[in-house]
């Protein structure tokens, strides 16, 4: 007899039809696992043998033979255990076989034989749903895979329970999807003194989801005023939480299965590698680009990161997706994230002070900045100078105005892009191109004009004049105006200075 469970094997955020075979067969007593497994997968023999042996089961002292198919797709993860213990029961005739077709399995099996939480959960249920069956997995992520809609899910604390509720002598209670307590957002607008510029710019690009360069001195508010963008940014809707959560899950960073509505925000230090910024490592797993996906990336120190590193965002930034190749993988995450990185002028970081700049200034300064290449800096929508905060704007009194009211307009004119690229397939301003973008973003004819005058003047490229559309469309949503104009664009052109080259 082969008794068969259905699971799953990620490839990227694709899940794939996994059927677990086992057959139990005279001849010399062995437990073989085939089908291209992994270290991991190839270790649950022991995790499987020791859960059974912890409800008293012993393996029959024959042939067992596990076969993951389709046999030329590579396993990987922990994830397997479950639906390797329940075909091993079903050909041990514990439980019945014909029962667990209606079911996708995936779980880890602790050795005491509670199934513990493993990554991808939510995009196993998504595939469960897709196929009409119901998910078996973990308790503790059972809230997680209720987020999959018309699907049954049986989140089992132990194997002993899970086996119980399959027989009907026990009912596992239903999980209800739930939703993460939010954090505060951060530090308040009100905090920054002084930056009025600076503050703008943070508002522009929250509003259109534009990219962000921030230049200026240590101690000047960069780092501060990155950490305030959470709080003037929209929540997700429910569909964009679901997508930003498919990534946490495959990467296993989802914690306690609960879903935010809170867009991401990660800060990697400046010595991430290239696999760590963008993905990959030996099981593919999503970067920190991906990770903030529908959110926001912050590189500080921005030219600190290795210039191979910064580079292998080009692609990410402007596609809105990662495609990670490996001799044995080929798998595509989503990335479309807003930037915003900060860096100092120079290594010193006090060009311009005649008191505090190195002796090599302003050479150390093109030297310096030079670390970032142009072809990223083109792809950023705002570069704006932070200057030095004073000893007089710090004794003033708060600003009257805070996150809390930003937010408000940003919300507003999100508001106005949702109606507007209902059916175009765009979020925001910053994902306007070819017809939308000319449908939506022309100025009118002194605002083209000027367009024309600054392109020429700043030698700007197609994706540059692309983006100042984007930026003075944005301008235009947060001043309430139907049609760009040539204020609109002289702000946007404002914002798109470049530091000097080498």
């Amino acid at each position: 007899m082969v008794a068969l469970v259905s699971t799953v094997a990620y490839l990227g955020l694709e899940a794939r039809s996994i059927e677990v075979q086992c057959q139990i067969a005279p001849g010399m007593p062995r437990f073989n696992l085939v089908g291209l497994p992994d270290k991991a997968v190839g270790e649950s023999r022991e995790r499987v043998q020791a859960a059974l042996s912890a409800m008293g089961l012993a393996l029959p002292p024959k042939r067992i033979t596990i076969n993951l198919s389709p046999a030329d797709l590579p396993k990987e993860g922990s994830h397997y255990d479950l639906p390797i213990a329940l075909a091993l029961l079903a050909a041990m005739g514990v439980t019945d076989a014909e029962q667990l077709t209606d079911w996708v399995a995936v779980g880890e099996l602790a050795l005491d034989g509670r199934v513990v939480p493993s990554p991808g959960v939510l995009l196993a249920a998504l595939h469960a749903s897709s196929t009409e069956r119901g998910l078996i997995c973990p308790a503790a992520q059972g809230a997680e895979a209720r987020w999959a809609s018309r699907i049954a899910i049986c989140a089992a604390p132990d194997l002993i329970s899970l086996l119980n509720h399959l027989r009907g002598t026990q009912t596992l209670p239903v999980p209800e999807p739930g939703e993460a307590e939010e954090p505060p957002p951060g530090p308040d607008l009100r905090m920054v003194k002084g930056q009025e510029t600076a503050k703008r710019a943070l508002e522009i690009a929250a509003a259109g989801g534009h990219n962000l360069l921030m230049i200026g001195p240590p101690g000047a508010g960069k780092s501060l005023l990155a950490s305030c963008l959470p709080g003037i940014l929209p929540d997700m809707t429910p569909a964009e939480a679901l997508e930003a959560t498919m990534v946490q899950s495959v990467a296993g960073t989802l914690e306690g299965g609960r879903i935010s509505r809170r867009r991401p925000f990660r800060d990697p230090h400046h010595s991430a590698s290239i696999a760590a910024l963008t993905g990959g490592g030996l099981r593919v797993k999503p970067g920190e680009v991906s990770l903030a996906h529908l959110g926001v990336l912050f590189l500080d120190e921005l030219p600190e990161f290795q210039r191979a590193v910064l580079d292998s965002l080009r692609q990410p930034l402007e596609t809105g997706e990662v495609s990670v190749a490996r001799a044995n993988a080929h798998v595509t995450y989503p990335a479309r994230v807003q930037l915003v990185a900060a860096m100092n002028p120079c290594r010193c970081g006090h060009l311009g002070d005649p008191a505090l700049a190195c002796s090599r200034a302003p050479r150390c300064a093109a030297d310096y900045q030079s670390k970032v290449s142009g072809p990223l800096l083109d792809r950023i929508d705002l570069h704006v100078e932070v200057d030095p905060v004073s000893a007089a704007d710090l004794a003033l009194p708060p600003p009257a105005e805070g996150s809390a009211e930003v937010a408000v307009r940003v919300a507003a004119a999100r508001a106005v892009q949702t109606r507007r690229f209902e059916r175009t397939g765009a979020r925001t301003n910053a994902e306007l191109d070819g017809e939308a973008l000319q449908a939506f973003a022309t100025p009118d004819e002194p605002g083209r004009k000027l367009l024309m005058q600054a392109a020429e003047a700043m030698r700007l490229s197609a994706r540059g004049y692309t983006r100042m559309l984007r930026v003075a469309r944005t301008v235009a949503d947060l001043a309430g105006a139907e049609q760009v104009g040539r204020i609109h664009v002289a702000e946007a052109l404002s914002y798109r200075r470049q530091p000097p080259r080498a």
